[in-house]
């Protein structure tokens, strides 16, 4: 595809958004143009229609004289500067995403300040590698800064599972309809040794499903269709062999600092996330009620073959493996090795990094959200 069909819809959208009146508005659209969203036809092809039906009904929104591409989007252009004015950025891999946010953050700051300062909307249009990277240098912004910011994950990635709808119309709503900023929180991991902090911005976990991700990077371009699930099979044969389940100690705590849950067993899976009703491994419903913290025990490959298919649909909390509740923090203790991973990125945890603590941040990520509507 010509990247100019992704970006002259959406410069058109943005240039006819109701975000943040009364304000100038300058967009950045961070885009990984290796993303599934953009190479896989089939997808490409729903996302051009939906760019273009919303492009002619963001045209019945009055035309912003004070809505353009960021200075930085402008820069950041390695071509002729023609995807620049439209306010595309492109990924050249990891790294890139939090390079341009580093860049806003810098532009950001430099401008005035106070009510009529430029407000700036960070759209991120990839997986959820790009959209991890350019957070996490949000997040270490500070918090009179973030105050300018909105943030836009649209789904162009092959799982989506960070972006802020499923289906790309779902996301472009909140451009042309009324709208809010609503602040979210973040998740860190932090550890003994000293070793991170890691953030993440939909689930952080440890254990078997941290080892598919983890395998699933290492194949990524290697094998053919959803390498993701190709692993989920996999993993259920080869995992107790690579990375032996061990005894781990967990207490968990609430907001107020009061323990909630303290047990220890044989841990197969750890998952927290920002929030309940999560997925992860392309809308696999990991956390699929309110709570926000599952927890799974080792079990035998039997029964790991038989349960797998109900973390689709979330039936896997109504067994007596699965131990689901709430927690602010969750802090944990093993014997062995165990990887972790951070909305699709792993890293190995060893025994000297325990105790290592999984906890919600502040709201501290400004989210766009759909307003109310007549």
């Amino acid at each position: 595809m010509n990247l100019e069909e992704f970006a002259k819809p959406m410069a058109a959208i943005c240039s006819h958004s109701l975000v943040a009146p009364g304000r100038p508005l300058h967009w950045t659209i961070i885009a990984n143009p290796t993303a599934g969203g953009f190479t896989i036809k089939s997808r490409w092809k729903q996302h051009s229609a939906a760019l273009k039906l919303y492009m002619e009904k963001a045209e019945a929104n009055p035309l912003r004289e004070d809505a353009g591409p960021s200075k930085t989007a402008l820069e950041a252009d390695q071509s002729r500067g023609s995807l620049g004015r439209l306010g595309l950025t492109l990924t050249q891999g990891p790294g890139t995403a939090g390079k341009i946010v580093k860049a806003l953050l810098e532009e950001a700051s430099s401008t005035r300040s106070g009510g009529n300062a430029p407000f700036h909307l960070l759209i991120t249009a990839g997986g959820d590698g790009t959209s991890l990277e350019a957070l996490t240098v949000l997040y270490t912004a500070p918090a009179a800064l973030r105050s300018n910011f909105a943030v836009l994950r649209l789904p162009m990635g092959t799982g989506n599972d960070g972006a802020d709808a499923r289906e790309l119309d779902g996301v472009l709503d909140r451009l042309i309809h009324p709208s809010t900023v609503e602040y979210a929180r973040a998740l860190r991991l932090t550890t003994a040794s000293g070793k991170g902090p890691f953030m993440a911005f939909n689930i952080l976990s440890v254990g078997l499903d941290a080892f598919v991700t983890h395998m699933t990077n290492k194949m990524k371009g290697k094998l053919p269709g959803d390498s993701y699930k190709l692993w989920v099979d996999i993993a259920s044969l080869l995992y107790d062999r690579l990375y032996k389940v061990g005894h781990m100690d967990v207490r968990a705590f609430d907001e107020a600092g009061r323990q909630v849950e303290d047990f220890g067993e044989k841990v197969l899976l750890l998952a927290v996330g920002a929030s309940g009703h999560r997925t992860y491994g392309s809308n696999k419903r990991i956390l699929p009620d309110e709570r926000n913290v599952c927890v799974v025990q080792q079990m035998s490959l039997f029964r790991k073959v038989a349960l797998k298919g109900l973390f689709t649909t979330g039936g896997h909390i109504h067994k007596p493996e699965s131990k689901p509740f709430n927690a602010h923090r969750v802090e944990f203790r093993g014997e062995n090795p165990i990887l972790a991973q951070m909305d699709g990125e792993a890293v190995l945890l060893k025994p000297e990094d325990f105790p290592a603590a999984i906890e919600l941040t502040e709201l501290a990520i400004p989210v766009l959200k759909l307003g109310e509507r007549d």
